[in-house]
């Protein structure tokens, strides 16, 4: 993810020849079998792989670092990064060039929601037969490792498209100091959650807010998903369970105890000059937080106070442009990635969480000194969702935030939001039916 101011395929035809018309056996055992067999297992002559992505800062050097250390280890092969900017500008620089697919690179950082047309008009890899490759896969999706609802996160329409890359789940951060001060307990439901804002709210005479959540998209999904309700265009925002879910936000706003990040984005900046006792975030912005806090006052991450939490980030897609020893080298990569070492770097210099099982639960990891949100990871993904990848669920998605900050922005007013609730409403919908 990327922060403002302070936060690889059934076209696995590893011949060209063979093209997209393995794409619509992408679901049968034997055809992943066949086509697995086709894959160069050594690269033996010159391979540049292009991966675009959306990395900066200490988060483009560690890639860097960990690229230059895979070319090494296969001297054949050259990984060239081309960084495209922002989330935002990455996301449109994929959809322009897919008018030119030939322009395309051997693989790119994205959402799945980004890709479903891209997916809907084969010009992806069905990464299946290269993880199901003995040898330049893993030899099955089970022997990856990798945590099953992040990988499955990165399929669309039930196709492996995507490996997850740089991933974060939502984590509750918290003043320590200020809760041991006020007598409050780290909350562990949504309910606690509220009753500890209030206190603290009330308790500092209302100079300290209680708590706030930095991605009001993820607060309205989750929120839903709670009550029983996935995400999907059958949503009545207007229905008794979603305006239970505003209304929860809502009038803690009204009361004081509740706030949004507002124009900043994250709420880390006020949780640092302790305007704020709690914020819901994601996990990639420790760093951020420890910047910010400094030697002021001891904080601490607990798992996100509800029963599901949001997988967030992008996964690594893999277009069928490319050579059957391009697509090879490129897979070749991806798994180097989540070699063991390479996650313990990645997440060690990142804040992202690792995405193989072993290393989550290894004490190389959970006993980091460096970051408090390993020791809390396991609980936080005990229940993860995604927003499903289907048409316009992306952009629905994204209405989201606004939709939300037109509807608090009247309760912090104290004016009644019914009327942005129904506007909201004919919003979400046209999202959704565009």
């Amino acid at each position: 993810m990327k922060f403002t101011k302070k936060f690889a395929a059934v076209a696995v035809a590893a011949l060209a020849l063979v093209g997209t018309t393995a794409c619509s056996n992408s679901k049968s055992n034997d055809s992943s079998s066949s086509k697995s067999a086709d894959i160069p297992t050594k690269i033996t002559k010159k391979t540049t792989v292009v991966f675009w992505h959306g990395m900066t800062g200490t988060q483009e050097k560690t890639l860097q670092s960990l690229t230059k250390d895979f070319e090494k280890k296969n001297p054949n092969i050259t990984v060239k990064l081309e960084n495209q900017g922002k989330y935002n500008d990455l996301q449109a620089k994929i959809n322009s060039t897919l008018q030119s697919p030939n322009n395309l690179p051997t693989i790119t950082q994205a959402y799945p929601g980004w890709l479903l047309n891209a997916a809907n008009s084969k010009r992806l890899v069905d990464m299946t037969p290269y993880i199901n490759n003995s040898k330049i896969g893993w030899g099955s999706a089970k022997k990856s490792d990798i945590r099953e609802e992040l990988l499955k996160g990165a399929q669309i329409k039930g196709t492996q498209y995507g490996i997850p890359f740089n991933k974060s789940v939502e984590m509750l951060t918290y003043n320590k100091d200020l809760l041991d001060k006020y007598g409050v307990k780290v909350p562990k439901t949504m309910a606690e959650l509220k009753a500890a804002s209030k206190k603290i709210y009330e308790k500092s005479n209302h100079k300290v807010v209680g708590a706030g959540f930095d991605s009001l998209s993820n607060y309205y999904v989750l929120g839903m998903k709670d009550e029983g309700v996935n995400f999907s265009k059958n949503i009545n925002f207007t229905g008794s369970k979603s305006k239970k879910v505003i209304n929860y936000y809502a009038d803690g706003i009204k009361a004081g105890y509740f706030k949004t990040a507002g124009s900043a984005g994250y709420l880390s900046g006020d949780f640092s000059n302790q305007k704020v006792a709690m914020f819901v975030g994601t996990s990639a912005g420790e760093g951020f937080v420890k910047m910010g806090v400094g030697n002021k006052f001891q904080y601490g991450v607990a798992p996100r106070p509800s029963k599901y939490n949001m997988q967030q980030g992008t996964d690594i897609y893999m277009f069928n442009k490319g050579t059957a020893e391009q697509k090879a080298a490129a897979f070749m990569y991806i798994k180097y990635l989540l070699g063991k070492n390479q996650q313990l770097t990645w997440a060690d210099q990142t804040g992202y969480i690792p995405v193989t099982n072993n290393v989550i639960n290894s004490s190389a990891y959970k006993d980091s000194t460096k970051s408090k949100v390993p020791a809390q990871l396991d609980k936080a993904m005990k229940n993860l969702y995604s927003v499903p990848v289907v048409k316009n669920s992306n952009a629905a998605y994204t209405q989201l935030n606004s939709i939300m900050q037109n509807i608090f922005a009247q309760a912090k007013k104290g004016q009644n939001w019914n009327s942005q609730i129904d506007a909201g409403k004919t919003k979400f919908e046209s999202a959704w039916n565009q």
